[in-house]
């Protein structure tokens, strides 16, 4: 059971963080509740590789991070875990997947949940290959992953869709998609825009059908919402008429639609948004 489960009753987000964090708090890119409004590129989820991470650039604290001139928000990043560190106020991870390697850090006691929050993330172990996502910071001239959700990879072939998956986004990102190739046109994907703005503008009937009843429900629903924030777990049990549904099916479906990417978390771990 993940950290969902007891979050159903309130409908505002989890816990604080605090000034001590220096740069590192996970609210917001600029390190600051607050924040500048955000784009819908930030807004969106990229896979990336170690090698293209060492590529983001960040020309100023309160300027976006962008990969080869693409302004990008949050990352997921597929490798082996070669080192852990786990101090009192946050835990780093180095994770390397052969073509080099990035350093993650989790912050802890942001969810306002400390069992919850210790058991989602203890299956993580040096030598174990992970899926981490979440988006960049840097401190002390030193990039990093703020990491809002990290899972053991339980098939490896993961791995190489990850590879592949980068390979297919960053093409569609600088040609366009093989849809506006076949009509003829020109387009060119702009700054702006994401991964899976792209994969959305090809022709399918329903992207979401072949997904099970409970995460169809779901992301329809976070369709229908305008929140650059996240819609709180909460919220989205009651839009569904789910209140007194059963907590670990709900978290199970969230936890499936993360692990694919069609949700990510935002200010906290309880708050979700489409990857669009």
């Amino acid at each position: 059971m993940s950290q969902y489960d007891s979050y159903y009753g309130s409908g505002g987000g989890g816990g604080g963080g605090g000034g001590f964090l220096q740069g590192g708090s996970p609210f917001s890119q600029t390190g600051s509740p607050g924040g500048t409004q955000r784009s819908e590129a930030s807004m969106s989820m990229r896979p990336i590789t170690t090698n293209q991470f060492q590529k983001t650039e960040q020309p100023h604290g309160d300027a976006p991070w962008s990969l080869e001139g693409i302004e990008i928000g949050h990352v997921t990043v597929v490798g082996q875990v070669i080192s852990m560190q786990q101090h009192t106020t946050n835990h780093i991870y180095n994770i390397e997947d052969g073509f080099g390697r990035v350093e993650a850090r989790h912050w802890v006691g942001t969810t306002g949940n400390t069992e919850a929050e210790i058991e989602k993330w203890s299956g993580i172990e040096e030598g174990i290959y992970v899926r981490v996502s979440g988006f960049l910071k840097s401190f002390g001239n030193k990039k990093y992953i703020n990491a809002s959700y990290m899972r053991p990879v339980t098939d490896f072939n993961e791995v190489d869709f990850h590879f592949l998956e980068c390979a297919t986004v960053t093409m569609m990102l600088e040609r366009g998609t093989p849809h506006s190739a076949r009509a003829g046109g020109q387009k060119t994907v702009g700054a702006g825009s994401s991964a899976y703005q792209v994969n959305n503008a090809m022709d399918t009937q329903d992207e979401y059908s072949s997904l099970a009843p409970l995460q169809q429900q779901i992301i329809r629903f976070l369709v229908s919402q305008d929140n650059k924030d996240g819609v709180h777990v909460g919220v989205i049990a009651r839009a569904l008429g789910k209140a007194d549904l059963d907590a670990e099916k709900l978290s199970s479906a969230l936890d499936a639609l993360l692990d694919s990417g069609h949700l990510f978390n935002t200010i906290d771990e309880n708050h979700f948004a489409l990857s669009r």
